[in-house]
């Protein structure tokens, strides 16, 4: 199961899907408030709104089964979160430069821009924060798309998913309580990261053995679309393995 991450949808997998779809059998959502999904009010949009939907569609649609669930960014912390909640559920995660493992020293640019997605116009905070991780060798056509996705995306969601991921007593991406969520984690876990000393730091969490954290060099934030083939092949190799 294919989760995008923040102000994304399920057209980020566009260039994984054709070699994971002739391998296995796939589904890639769109999260609540994102591409073709549902439009929640506000208040709809915390970490544990958007688990409870993945929890209730495998629930529903696919009793009895077991998921590899494939997380970007936000969509990383939300495969991370139901894998401790349900690991009935769960088979594995890779999370690909999930919103996890954040060092502290980040924490005032993410508070810095939960204000401003809330004070300002978020069509210009979000792509200013894109631009801050992205790779000097990304596509701008892919920025471009980005920027002009994000501007479709439910101003509820692009304002109220950010700052909860980070900030908060239930947030699990920056800091301790990052390090203390992830090492309750027990199915194999793949985390993605563009940050070496993150790599260093996060090796050391998980007590599965068949759990892995790589660094990525010449990518930006979207591992998966800076560097395409090596992502795909990665990730069939992760779940073969398993």
């Amino acid at each position: 199961m294919l989760i995008h991450g923040w102000t994304a949808d399920s057209h980020d997998w566009s260039w994984q899907l054709p070699v994971l779809e002739g391998k296995y059998r796939v589904v890639a959502v769109d999260l609540r408030g994102h591409g073709r999904s549902q439009i929640m009010p506000s208040g709809s949009y915390d970490p544990e709104d958007y688990v409870a939907d993945i929890e209730a569609l495998i629930e529903r649609d696919f009793p009895g089964q077991k998921f590899i669930l494939v997380g970007h960014s936000m969509g990383g912390q939300i495969a991370a979160r139901l894998s401790v909640k349900r690991p009935d559920l769960v088979g594995g995660v890779i999370s690909v430069d999930g919103s996890l493992g954040f060092s502290d020293a980040l924490g005032p640019i993410f508070r810095k821009t939960t204000m401003d997605l809330k004070r300002k116009d978020p069509a210009i905070v979000g792509p200013a924060l894109f631009e801050a991780v992205y790779d000097p060798a990304t596509d701008p056509g892919i920025k471009r798309w980005h920027a002009r996705r994000l501007q479709g995306t439910s101003i509820h969601a692009v304002r109220e998913s950010f700052g909860p991921l980070f900030f908060g007593a239930s947030q699990v991406g920056l800091g301790k309580q990052s390090e203390d969520f992830l090492r309750t984690v027990r199915v194999p876990f793949y985390h993605l990261c563009r940050d070496q000393e993150q790599e260093a730091r996060m090796r050391g969490w998980f007590s599965n053995p068949k759990s892995r954290v790589e660094y990525w060099d010449h990518a930006g934030h979207w591992i998966m679309q800076d560097r395409k083939e090596d992502v795909t092949s990665a990730i069939v190799a992760w779940i073969d393995a398993l």
